[in-house]
């Protein structure tokens, strides 16, 4: 016997089924690629630390390298946040509205806010990188004066790729608020719908 997540699923079109794989997909496998900056950015953190404090020799590069990894992994992992649902919200009243209104709420906040905010961000970005890039800039604020247009491509990127995760979520938001079921969640709210173990979405 199908429960209510599957028969609510079935009513979801394949090509949009597809769609939204194929952009989680994307999110996931670029965020669990960015994750992996994190152990260059320890070690070069904890390198700082070791000759600032033990060896009395600070360093210029470790410090540096630190916060540019940081932000590159947090620009590149934001849209496998937004897909987990990880970004900050105020859900004092969200949380208590049924799947319906919930998912009206994103869809209205996805087109008036998200998606035209971004694009403008993306503007602005685009032009910042590649002034950055044209002019092969180089970091003003440090004696090592390392290149950081590299860094900077990151912030467009950030945007095309947490927009690509938006149209995703979005699509979820309209067949959630046509079911009625609260699809697509790792593992689906026990007061919004019956599921079993196997309705949890499976680790990509």
């Amino acid at each position: 016997m199908q429960s209510a997540y599957e028969k609510a699923m079935a009513q979801v079109p394949p090509g949009v089924i597809k769609t939204i794989t194929v952009l989680d997909n994307i999110s996931i496998r670029i965020g669990k690629a960015a994750a992996w900056l994190c152990i260059p950015m320890i070690f070069s953190l904890m390198y700082e630390v070791i000759m600032r404090y033990f060896f009395v020799q600070p360093t210029i590069w470790a410090a540096d390298l630190t916060v540019m990894l940081f932000g590159v992994m947090f620009m590149l992992a934001s849209p496998y946040c937004l897909r987990d649902g990880g970004h900050v919200r105020t859900d004092f009243f969200y949380h208590n509205w049924s799947v319906r209104r919930k998912a009206l709420s994103d869809i209205i906040h996805y087109i008036v806010l998200f998606f035209p905010a971004h694009i403008l961000f993306l503007e602005i970005a685009w032009a910042y990188f590649a002034k950055s890039y044209m002019q092969n800039e180089v970091s003003p604020q440090s004696s090592w004066m390392p290149i950081i247009w590299p860094v900077k491509f990151a912030i467009p990127l950030y945007c095309v790729l947490t927009m690509s995760q938006g149209v995703s979520e979005l699509l979820k938001c309209v067949y959630r608020y046509r079911t009625n079921v609260d699809l697509w969640h790792t593992c689906p709210d026990e007061d919004t719908m019956e599921f079993t173990a196997s309705d949890c979405k499976p680790e990509i």
